[in-house]
């Protein structure tokens, strides 16, 4: 489907650095990407949290259902009044 579209192949022609670093000159334009979105999951805050939040809050979580699940925690139950 890609190869046959010449307007997405005059676009993409129109990159620089085509003769010296061919597909890979795009690279740079991913790099700052993922910079950015690196960026936003640290410092946005959606609500009250962040998404690192909200990783190390799970990650807390299942370590403990590990723990619970492997017998290095006893969970008390609450006994019935």
């Amino acid at each position: 489907m890609f190869r046959r579209s010449t307007t997405l192949r005059y676009f993409l022609g129109l990159a620089p650095g085509k003769r010296r670093f061919g597909p890979y000159r795009f690279l740079p334009v991913f790099f700052c990407i993922g910079g950015v979105m690196e960026w936003i999951m640290i410092n946005v805050r959606i609500g009250k949290e962040t998404f690192y939040d909200v990783y190390r809050r799970k990650r807390s979580e299942r370590e403990y259902q590990q723990k619970v699940a492997d017998g290095f925690i006893v969970v008390n139950e609450p006994t019935a009044k």
